[in-house]
């Protein structure tokens, strides 16, 4: 059975993208909620349920999101069962929209972008580019040097900063290499000799990993499944509106420029 949150998701996978999946799984959010049993059944499939929607036409409705994705759920009557998708009149428009956004995708947005500024990453490029573009990467990921090596023209011309938020996911020893990068005096330095040198093995890991950055790879990898993230790299920027743009894998082709704007 196809889980509920790869469906949600699915949306948002470009055809043109490629990534390293993480293994170890994605924990559900437990709301502590009593009663509604759809609701919880669907938060134990990894969707998190915000607050009650006010729309038209009855039904009850409430505000959810899969990683940053909004979406809303209509129960019915009975409380059994559950509708996900968008309310339409008789005109055929969506009349729920902005009261989704109102309260999803705006909170969501804003606490994820402020999380993803708090986290632990390390940045590659000029540090007042006009664009910043995070990447949860892996040092062991060879679609995340993929990704390194394509967003050179951009970062040389100045057009973006990349801030790679480094996790440890596909390999044994993916933790200790970004522990290296992470605890290294010149960060970007060593995030440069890994990718420089990925083909034969990149950076040594470090055999033993302080608390604080073990800590700090721990929130990096939470952050990344509570943002909708299987697997590296994962990729969040912002628009012009200040929504947040949001892709799974490594762009290729004319998905560079979509990602990375114009150079």
């Amino acid at each position: 059975m196809i889980e509920l949150k790869k469906l949600l998701l699915a949306a948002a996978f470009a055809a043109s993208l490629a990534g390293c999946n993480d293994d170890s799984g994605t924990a559900s959010a437990d709301a502590g909620r009593e009663g509604e049993a759809v609701l919880q059944a669907l938060e134990e499939r990894g969707l998190a349920v915000h607050g009650p929607l006010d729309v038209p036409g009855g039904l009850s409705a409430f505000a959810a999101s899969s990683g940053t994705q909004p979406v809303a759920i209509y129960v019915m009557p009975d409380s059994n069962y559950a509708l996900i998708g968008a309310l339409i009149d008789a005109r055929g428009s969506s009349v729920a929209d902005a009261e989704l956004n109102r309260v999803a995708s705006e909170p969501i947005e804003r606490e994820a972008w402020a999380a993803l500024e708090a986290a632990a990453w390390v940045q590659d490029g000029n540090p007042n580019a006009e664009r910043v573009v995070y990447v949860f990467t892996d040092a062991n990921c060879p679609y995340c040097n993929q990704l390194w090596r394509s967003a050179r023209p951009w970062v040389e011309a100045g057009k973006i900063q990349l801030r790679h938020i480094m996790v440890g996911v596909i390999r044994a020893d993916s933790a200790g290499k970004a522990a290296a990068i992470l605890e290294a005096s010149d960060q970007q330095a060593a995030l440069t000799q890994n990718e420089l040198n990925h083909a034969s093995g990149g950076i040594a890991p470090l055999a033993t990993i302080s608390a604080d950055t073990n800590a700090k790879l721990n929130s990096n990898v939470e952050l990344m499944r509570r943002l909708g993230f299987s697997g590296t790299p994962g990729l969040v920027s912002r628009g012009s509106d200040g929504s947040l743009n949001v892709q799974a894998g490594a762009p290729r082709g004319t998905a560079l420029e979509t990602v990375f704007g114009p150079l």
